[in-house]
């Protein structure tokens, strides 16, 4: 590593300060599209921007754990990542937290309810009394007096399916994996995702949440089992084109073991290129440690113009508490990297 890539390592570039200029005029609403914990991350980030809603819109395909028993004993909608974006969204009062633990507590033992996390079976239960998953999820939401909305962008549980590589003897040969977590655990390299059903009906919550947003977010999280297949369901990416809105790409800190082992981060875009061709977004934000080296930012740059955008770095690394970085986002320099953005973006507008 040279002594400017040290240097850089140690002294990420610092945005100049967030003005508060959005405090003087918030943004109508945001939209953060996701799963798991990178979406959780997003959600607990952009509750700290100024604006009047928030939805979150979450990935339907979990087969493992508590949402894939639940899922394949009753049908429904794996409600796993629904439940942990609601528990981002708690207020962060002492009846808030209570709630987030709750949601988020998972029964002991060795019965039938070991495993299974609370917030999951009180999805469940409310989707068999209503009949409905978006009614069951406000419910909750009302309940746990959630600071935004959390939808599914479907009403069905779908599956993922990808063509792997790396699985054979010979590296040309692909074979077809199935299911979220086979996918996300795959030894192979995954060179593309699909989802079954084909051409799945998305909610119309969401279309109608992605046209109205002033802020859309797209990842962080597993890119081929988290973030990509928003993209694959109709409607989504031409929804994300017609918006109106600051649409950002939030790169994952480094590659995860498994599903993207060994992928640089304008690979990470290259597949969202390839899977959601015409997709336009106008903005990648990227770690400032995890790319000290000049030249692959050139190369992120040169990526992020298949898909319109421009690319900026900023320190977005939690610290442990003992001054070590994490491969986590903290949510305050998210929030903060995401509002001095959207500030920027309207001034060029202006």
């Amino acid at each position: 590593m040279s002594e400017d890539s040290k240097s850089e390592m140690t002294n990420p570039e610092v945005p100049p300060a967030y003005t508060g200029a959005l405090e003087e005029k918030p943004l109508g609403s945001i939209v953060s599209l996701g799963g798991g914990h990178g979406l959780f991350q997003t959600l607990r980030a952009v509750r700290q921007i100024p604006s009047e809603k928030i939805t979150a819109v979450v990935t339907v395909a979990d087969d493992g754990g508590s949402s894939g028993r639940i899922r394949r004993e009753l049908g429904h909608v794996p409600p796993g990542d629904l439940r942990m974006a609601l528990a981002a969204l708690t207020p962060r009062d002492e009846d808030g937290k209570m709630w987030e633990a709750v949601l988020q507590h998972r029964f002991g033992g060795h019965g039938a309810l070991a495993g299974h996390a609370a917030g999951n079976l009180l999805i469940a239960g409310l989707y068999e009394v209503l009949k409905d998953e978006v009614k069951a999820l406000d419910v909750v939401a009302k309940l746990v007096q959630a600071e935004g909305r959390v939808l599914p962008v479907c009403d069905d549980p779908l599956d993922i399916a990808a063509d792997v590589a790396g699985l054979d003897s010979d590296p040309r040969i692909m074979r077809e994996v199935r299911g979220q977590v086979a996918v996300a655990s795959t030894i192979g390299q995954v060179r593309r995702v699909k989802l079954y059903p084909e051409n799945p009906k998305p909610c119309r919550e969401v279309i109608e949440a992605i046209n109205e947003a002033d802020l859309i977010t797209l990842g962080p999280g597993s890119w081929f089992s988290s973030v990509i297949p928003h993209l694959l369901v109709p409607g989504v990416v031409d929804a994300i084109n017609a918006s109106e809105g600051f649409k950002v790409v939030i790169l994952n800190l480094t590659a995860e073991p498994g599903e993207t082992s060994g992928f640089s981060a304008e690979r990470h875009i290259h597949m969202l290129s390839q899977h959601a061709q015409g997709l336009k977004v106008n903005l990648i934000l990227a770690d400032s440690y995890a790319m000290p080296n000049q030249s692959d930012r050139q190369y992120l740059e040169r990526a992020a113009m298949l898909l319109g955008a421009t690319v900026a770095f900023h320190d977005l690394r939690q610290d442990d508490g003992k001054g070590l970085l994490t491969d986590r986002h903290d949510p305050a320099k998210l929030a903060t990297a995401l509002a001095y953005e959207c500030q920027k973006a309207r001034r060029i507008q202006l």
